[in-house]
């Protein structure tokens, strides 16, 4: 006798996949302690392409897409008041939870000990690295009161200092195979990964303060302060757009053997565009910077129309100085038709004050590039170089 393979009902990708939410929403809207996880809404951001916001009942979801591998998340943060009513153990992903407004910050950078500081939550920052790039009166008095902890190198930390002070975050800048951050990462103290710097423009990059506002609960400050930054980067860009020429522009210098020029996907190359240049460079992708030897800067960038560069000395750099570190400088007609633009790093708060008010920058830039359009503008980062 034979039995006949009874059919089995087919259920379609759809069906399952509808399944498949209702009872995860379902799992993750209750359990036995009566503890919720809601579900998650997006909060769109304008210009971020790296950072994404979802928000449930009561706390926020940050996710951190890694700028070096965009399938990659580098890191996801949930933020909570009160962690004690959410179930967070529901969620299906890594992260980092955070309790907010944090308290306790250990800052890596002199740019986020500036941006703390305009967000007025200075008083959060309990230990910094690198102290002697930090010029800002919050810290060095806050360091020289003993209530800001020096945790020396950046790159190397000092880990028992760390761990005498315990802040609630460490605020730390990623790098592209770097490995990781070796001994802080077993400290258990949640690392919020910095990587603004890699964002895909200028207004990008300044709109994770946002995030940052949100981590210290300076989310109305922000608002305001990034208003105002894209307001005025909006209309410098279209006061730019109408100038009669782009003039051919060149950056940076030497540093040892190589000439590092903004890729024209970085958020540098993206403000040189902004501010109506013709950037000597754009072609080249990415959204760093990249190593040339100076044969081809010379090669390429010989008959440009201006040359900015930036430097960090005691003394300021002149004419003279800069042929004499490097006397193949002086074929650039820049140089020959004294057009060289400097910008002192070590008396002005470029790094500090740019990355979160790229329309500072931008003023600049247009006004250099196009002096017609803002005749009367007095310079905050770069001036003539000096005879």
């Amino acid at each position: 006798m034979t039995i006949k393979n009874k059919r089995r009902p087919v259920i379609s990708v759809a069906i399952l996949l509808q399944l498949s939410i209702f009872f995860g929403l379902l799992a993750g809207s209750c359990n036995r302690s009566g503890k919720t996880a809601t579900a998650l809404s997006a909060e769109p951001l304008r210009y971020a392409t790296n950072i994404t916001c979802e928000r449930g009942e009561g706390y926020s979801v940050w996710t951190l897409r890694n700028p070096w591998d965009t399938t990659q998340v580098l890191h996801r943060y949930v933020l909570a008041a009160d962690t004690a009513q959410t179930d967070f153990s529901l969620f299906t992903f890594n992260y980092s939870l955070v309790k907010v407004p944090v308290r306790s910050a250990g800052v890596a950078t002199a740019v986020h000990c500036g941006l703390l500081d305009e967000l007025g939550v200075a008083s959060a920052i309990s230990g910094v690295c690198e102290k002697q790039y930090i010029d800002l009166p919050a810290v060095t008095e806050g360091l020289a009161a003993g209530r800001i902890t020096d945790f020396g190198n950046g790159m190397n930390p000092n880990i028992e200092a760390i761990m005498d002070v315990t802040p609630d975050v460490l605020l730390l800048t990623p790098f592209e195979h770097s490995g990781g951050y070796g001994r802080v990462e077993r400290l258990g103290i949640p690392i919020i990964e910095c990587a603004e710097y890699m964002e895909t423009s200028p207004l990008a990059r300044a709109e994770w303060i946002r995030f940052y506002a949100e981590l210290f609960g300076a989310q109305e400050k922000a608002d305001s302060i990034f208003h105002a930054v894209e307001q005025n980067y909006l209309e410098l860009k279209a006061l730019a757009a109408t100038a009669s020429k782009r003039p051919r522009l060149l950056t940076e210098m030497l540093y040892g053997a190589q000439w590092f020029v903004p890729c024209g996907e970085s958020t540098m190359g993206m403000m040189y565009a902004d501010a109506g240049a013709d950037y000597i460079f754009r072609s080249l992708r990415g959204q760093g910077s990249t190593a040339l030897t100076f044969e081809r800067v010379l090669d390429e960038a010989e008959d440009a129309d201006i040359w900015l560069l930036r430097y960090n000395n005691a003394q300021p750099l002149t004419y003279a100085q800069l042929a004499s570190d490097y006397q193949p400088y002086t074929h650039f007609r820049p140089f020959t038709d004294r057009n060289i633009w400097a910008c002192d790093l070590a008396h002005n708060h470029f790094y500090e004050e740019t990355p979160f008010h790229p329309d500072r920058l931008l003023r600049d830039l247009v006004a250099i590039l196009h002096p017609e359009l803002i005749p009367d503008h007095q310079a905050l980062y770069y001036r003539p170089l000096a005879e």
